[in-house]
């Protein structure tokens, strides 16, 4: 005797509608830094993205969270860069423009403060 199969498509139903672009994810938890942005090509900046700070491997991990649930992930390095891309294919082009670090990855454009640090270490 066969077993009937309704939960099978139910819980495809399901996964499909989680992924819509029309659901939203959860904002950064508390005590995120609000940072501003340009998403999606925008040619003005906004405060609309916050971004977590944690470890992970001995990794300093950057979470950048938009306003619609959709994020992006960078490794913050000593190294001079500052910045790399966690994950993703899209290059990551960076300009250090007074107190701040402006980041581009694909069409999405950030703000990060920054702290320069000189020849002599200070």
């Amino acid at each position: 005797m066969r077993r009937p199969r309704a939960p099978l498509p139910l819980m495809a139903v399901t996964l499909v509608a989680g992924c819509s672009s029309g659901s939203t994810q959860p904002q950064a938890d508390a005590g995120a830094e609000r940072i501003e942005c340009a998403l999606r090509g925008a040619v003005q900046f906004t405060s609309d993205c916050l971004v977590e700070r944690s470890i992970s491997d001995g990794a300093r991990i950057l979470v950048v969270r938009h306003p619609d649930g959709s994020f992006r992930r960078f490794e913050q390095v000593n190294d001079g860069r500052g910045l790399l891309v966690a994950d993703g294919a899209d290059p990551l082009l960076i300009q250090i423009s007074g107190q701040q670090i402006d980041v581009a990855v694909g069409q999405d454009r950030y703000r990060f403060p920054a702290k320069v640090v000189g020849a002599g270490g200070k």
